[in-house]
């Protein structure tokens, strides 16, 4: 009994343990699942209508896009901006297609495959006419290329021929096509829908032609804004806070497509490290030992490969266009055989030594035909090659030759621009150039090469060129080890005794730097300032709080150093009153100014009245609504002016004072006229109005679908 009597004393405390233990388990399987849930959104690219893109969804869409400019641009890579717009066009892209598909469906509108068999029976869509299945007679898409196309893709997939990698390419490349046939025709048919809500009418279609086409000649008296000074017009507080809740609807935070966003204000330095004068010393000893080696006679390929030049040298005379400008337009100025001393190129920061080796006209395009000749072994080969020669020397038919050793000897065209942008060429390759170059039509040669030989001859030489045999030695004035270090040093030194903005901002002459400002810095931006390699401090920017300072970044080119102060968050909604005081001054001025200068105009009844109260009058020959002319007098165009004219008949002076954006106008109408040869067609202007309508109006109504759809952007987590 005393046993069981001390069991039940333990009761509380096991029970404390056990639910102790409980929460444990619990509490530790809900951390897993909060962290497998924050893992996951760290591979969010972005959302839209609660669908989520992983960035392996993301650039697997960017990657078929890569491919498809690839194909239809002939292009074999791409620049780091011009991969940034392909990103900003995939998501773009993609954000649509997903609004559109939402609300078509919502509509029950869809693409049927016929629809689409329609589309390319008719064969004349832009994008088909890009594709590998078009008709060269016609030049429209050949629906019947296509189809035999996809059944040797078949065929080359079930036999695993060598040639399916090749159709497989063109086959991705078609499916994108299709893909993108199926989103543009319901893109199209859902605005067609839209359009459908927008009507035009016969009044005003001759409203519109007459705002085009209707001209008038003004006698125009200005009194410019600027004649008044700022100092004179008192502005409150009181003032910029009702001008913004009047025009509030023009402050919400947007981007340059019209969406709203969040953007945040920086301030930041960054320092570029450049080369030392000890780097460029260092520099200059290694070009004039080069120009030197040159000048000796030294061999041309061992000096440019020991200087480790840029522009490797092959040997082969090349036209100017293969030779870098800078190169091109020294060459002008030297004789054959001249070395040049080291001299410097700003545009592409290098320094360079060139030697011109030899000058000679030359084919820019030779046509030619060969025979390829091998054997058993490489004494044969030089035996059949003989008897090959001969016998053409003797007069035998080359196809015919070509036909017993089982080639075509087919013509073919060489041109310069094939093999002169080479960075290294063999010896075997380089004698073959060499040797179709210096062939005369007609000619022919048994070229030896290190495993086989080749019969050539030339068929036709066409467009004589100068063409130049350059050593050149080009090298980037780089900055050292050392000097990047003591840079690192002396610029990790300013982050890390200055831990504020206004410590950085105070110090930073002191240390040699410049804090610069960047304001409404988006998250779609590919870095921070126009720097690369920033992506780093933009995720920074973008999870920190209002007055922090980042860390030092080392961006660039490897040779930038970063440190970004966050000074101001704007979030989604409406801009605060404060961070637009400069903007909501000049309109308040605007406004007072104008008020000042109205009174001054109060009660004239002629242009020449103005002028006795100091307006400047011009004559402005010809003015229309559509249209508004820019005024000398006050150096604006102005838009309120042109709608004030149109207004006023011919003969009258204008009733009250024109509000302008730099001036306050009165005017009288000396006379209107149509504008010679505009003759009025009232479909053609309606079906204009509506076009127009419907361009607004669909930008307008995407917007609104857009907000609503509830956008992530998070690409600047990854791109």
């Amino acid at each position: 009994m005393a046993a069981i009597g001390k069991i039940r004393s333990w009761g509380p405390i096991l029970v404390g343990v056990i639910g102790a233990a409980l929460f444990a388990f619990i509490a530790e399987e809900l951390f897993r699942s909060c962290e497998a849930q924050k893992n996951e959104q760290r591979q969010q690219v972005g959302e839209v209508l609660g669908e989520r893109i992983s960035v392996q969804e993301f650039q697997a869409l960017v990657d078929e896009y890569q491919d498809v400019m690839k194909i239809t641009q002939g292009r074999d890579n791409f620049s780091e901006e011009e991969l940034n717009r392909l990103k900003d066009q995939v998501w773009n892209t993609f954000v649509q297609n997903k609004i559109i598909e939402n609300e078509a469906s919502k509509l029950g509108l869809t693409v049927t495959d016929e629809e689409l068999q329609g589309i390319l029976r008719e064969g004349t869509n832009p994008m088909l006419r890009q594709t590998p299945f078009v008709n060269q007679q016609t030049g429209l898409f050949d629906v019947a290329a296509l189809t035999k196309f996809l059944n040797d893709y078949k065929n080359a997939q079930s036999q695993g021929s060598q040639v399916y990698e090749q159709y497989q390419t063109i086959y991705k490349y078609w499916q994108y096509v299709e893909k993108t046939l199926r989103q543009n025709l319901l893109a199209s048919k859902y605005q067609a829908l839209l359009a459908g809500c927008l009507l035009s009418n016969p009044v005003s279609a001759k409203a519109s032609f007459n705002n085009q086409n209707e001209e008038s000649s003004i006698l125009l008296a200005s009194m410019p804004y600027a004649e008044v000074n700022d100092n004179d017009v008192p502005v409150e507080d009181a003032d910029l806070k009702a001008k913004y809740n009047e025009k509030k609807e023009q402050y919400k935070q947007r981007d340059n497509r019209g969406m709203e966003v969040e953007t945040r204000d920086i301030k930041y330095v960054a320092y570029q490290v450049v080369p030392s004068e000890a780097d460029r010393a260092e520099l200059l000893k290694t070009m004039n030992e080069a120009a030197k080696s040159l000048e000796e006679g030294n061999a041309p390929a061992d000096v440019v490969r020991k200087a480790q030049s840029q522009v490797s040298y092959t040997g082969l005379a090349v036209t100017r266009a293969a030779l870098p400008s800078d190169i091109a337009a020294k060459i002008d100025s030297m004789s054959v055989g001249q070395t040049s001393a080291p001299f410097e190129t700003r545009s592409d920061n290098t320094m360079n030594v060139v030697k011109l080796i030899g000058k000679t006209q030359m084919p820019d395009s030779v046509e030619y035909r060969m025979i390829q000749v091998g054997g058993e072994s490489l004494e044969a080969a030089r035996k059949t090659a003989d008897s090959i020669y001969n016998a053409l020397k003797a007069g035998a038919v080359f196809d015919s030759i070509a036909r017993k050793y089982g080639q075509e000897g087919s013509k073919q065209w060489m041109t310069s621009a094939m093999y002169q942008n080479s960075p290294i060429l063999d010896v075997d390759t380089k004698n073959y150039i060499a040797t179709v170059n210096s062939l005369g039509k007609g000619e022919l040669k048994n070229l030896e090469l290190s495993q086989a030989n080749l019969i050539l001859q030339v068929t036709d030489r066409r467009a004589m060129v100068d063409k130049y045999d350059v050593a050149v030695i080009k090298h980037t004035i780089d900055f050292s080890k050392q000097t990047y270090s003591d840079a690192y040093n002396k610029f990790s030194q300013y982050v890390s005794e200055n831990k504020t903005l206004e410590e950085l901002e105070q110090n930073a002459e002191k240390f040699g730097f410049q804090v610069l400002e960047r304001n409404d810095v988006a998250n779609y931006e590919h870095g921070v300032a126009g720097i690369r390699a920033t992506r780093e401090a933009m995720k920074w920017i973008f999870d920190s709080k209002e007055g922090q300072l980042s860390p030092l970044y080392e961006c660039g080119n490897n040779d930038r150093l970063l440190v970004v102060a966050l000074t101001k968050i704007h979030p989604v909604g409406y801009r605060d009153w404060e961070s637009l005081k400069d903007e909501l001054k000049q309109e308040v001025l605007r406004d007072k100014k104008f008020d000042l200068l109205a009174k001054k105009l109060e009660g004239v009844k002629s242009v020449a009245d103005a002028q006795k109260q100091g307006a400047r009058v011009d004559t402005v020959p010809v003015i229309t609504f559509a249209s508004p002319v820019y005024l000398p007098s006050t150096h604006a165009n102005e838009p309120a002016l042109s709608g004030a004219v149109a207004a006023t008949k011919a003969g009258e002076f204008s009733k009250q004072p024109v509000k302008g954006l730099q001036g306050a106008y009165v005017f009288q109408v000396l006379k209107k006229a149509q504008r010679e040869g505009a003759k009025f067609d009232e479909k053609a202007e309606e079906q204009t109005q509506k076009q127009t309508a419907m361009r607004a109006a669909f930008g307008a109504f995407f917007q609104d679908l857009y907000q609503k759809a509830n956008v992530v952007d998070n690409r600047y987590l990854f791109f």
